[in-house]
């Protein structure tokens, strides 16, 4: 028969070990979004924020979409079906957020992704961020990126002084892909930014793990949600009701311990410190004997006739295949005759691409490369080096949930920080 008493100190242990960790102060998070656009998960993650306001100090809800349709008319109509609801939410907490308070902060940031150099023009998104930054307080500005870097590129570049005032969580993958050159920009100029860049790891908590992206099934709406107020009738509008919120793993991380330590365990996943991020360029169009790391900076660069056209313009196109359709990006004009072109492929794959343009030494261009499933992958002379508090994914290949690099440090407390909002949920019925 078991010993009762090693059996309950093991059960004490494993509570202790799944216990949300306490976060030393409440921090100030500023929402770069890119709500509205192509993917509404966004809309759930705000769900997830507002029916939790309390556990942060509020600075920006900012509109950030590098690509697709995003706005801020979208955040402000997520808070008008928050503040429907918040009288049966404040019975049970009177600290969450008020809705003017929140209309207040919200700003509309750039719509579409940065030229070659990274960056264009202020925009009130990116005016915000800086203001933010610069108030006096004792604690540093959290940005959370759920997606493009555009706003906080410009930011950075109007007022470099912030850099050392402001912290970043960014769920890079497929928002990596749109803000390829205003992240270049960042990691070039800012190597020295408290940045965590997690590629991967977030797919952990909602994606089937043999294809990312995939959403993991569940019956965690018709059991928790439905008949949750105002916001669960919205929620079923994305994804059936189905829970995604791949941009949420930030929240998660600012919600449960000391968010200064990336490589510590956390609801928001586990990271590691990287030295560099990595860039290949390229004088030619590349083949099958290229390999690339997933998420690293493919610059290809290209010779062509000297035209007398604005460098930065867009001059032409690569266009690979994207599942039934084709995804184009912008190929740029750098001057004297040089044309440059930077691509971040978001998973491992053989990829193929082929140029457009009206410019005939490069129309017509086609080429192949290999995508590898290690991030940051091998070191390359023109590699973007980093500095000391640059964090991504952990590449330990016992945490790597099947494809996903990392996945297993966001996995494992998935049901634990869905239970924590299944309580919030409550409320509302």
């Amino acid at each position: 028969m078991k010993n009762p008493v090693l059996v309950a100190l093991f059960c004490l242990m494993q509570t202790l070990i799944l216990a949300q960790s306490p976060t030393p102060s409440k921090p100030r998070i500023l929402i770069s979004t890119d709500i509205g656009g192509t993917d509404p998960d966004d809309n759930q993650s705000m769900t997830h924020l507002l029916m939790n306001s309390d556990l942060f100090q509020f600075e920006g809800l900012v509109s950030s979409p590098s690509y697709g349709e995003g706005n801020k008319k979208e955040i402000l109509r997520m808070i008008d079906i928050y503040e429907k609801d918040l009288p049966k939410l404040n019975k049970h907490n009177k600290k969450l957020a008020k809705p003017d308070f929140l209309r207040s902060i919200c700003k509309q940031g750039r719509k579409g992704n940065a030229p070659f150099s990274g960056y264009t023009t202020a925009t009130e998104g990116s005016d915000w961020i800086i203001k933010c930054a610069k108030k006096q307080s004792e604690h540093p500005l959290w940005i959370l990126g759920w997606g493009g870097l555009e706003d906080i590129a410009q930011a950075l570049h109007d007022a470099p002084e912030i850099q050392h005032k402001i912290r970043i969580y960014w769920i890079g993958g497929p928002n990596k892909k749109w803000s390829a050159n205003s992240y270049a920009y960042i990691a070039e100029n800012f190597p020295n930014l408290f940045f965590i860049e997690v590629n991967s790891s977030y797919y952990g908590f909602f994606s089937n793990n043999t294809e990312p992206d995939t959403i993991n099934t569940s019956d965690y709406y018709n059991r928790v949600i439905q008949g949750g107020g105002h916001l669960g009738m919205d929620f079923k509008n994305y994804y059936d009701g189905e829970i995604k919120m791949g941009d949420s793993p930030s929240l998660f991380y600012m919600m449960d311990g000391n968010p200064e330590k990336p490589e510590r365990e956390s609801w928001g996943g586990s990271f590691k410190k990287i030295t560099y991020s990595p860039r290949t360029i390229y004088n030619q169009t590349t083949t099958l004997k290229d390999t690339v790391a997933f998420c690293s900076i493919i610059e290809i660069h290209l010779k062509g006739p000297k035209i007398e056209i604005p460098s930065d313009s867009v001059c032409f196109w690569m266009e690979i295949p994207y599942g039934k359709t084709i995804q184009k990006w912008p190929g740029y004009h750098l001057g004297n005759g040089d044309y440059a072109i930077r691509y971040i492929p978001k998973k491992a794959e053989n990829l193929h691409y082929r140029f457009t343009s009206k410019i005939a030494e490069i129309n017509g261009l086609e080429g192949d490369i290999v995508v590898s499933n290690l991030w940051p992958g091998k070191k390359h002379s023109t590699d973007y080096p980093l500095g000391n508090h640059w964090y991504s994914d952990k590449s330990d290949i016992n945490l790597y949930d099947e494809k996903i690099q990392g996945g297993k440090t966001v996995l494992k407390w998935r049901n634990v920080i869905l239970d924590d909002w299944a309580k919030r949920w409550k409320w509302l019925k």
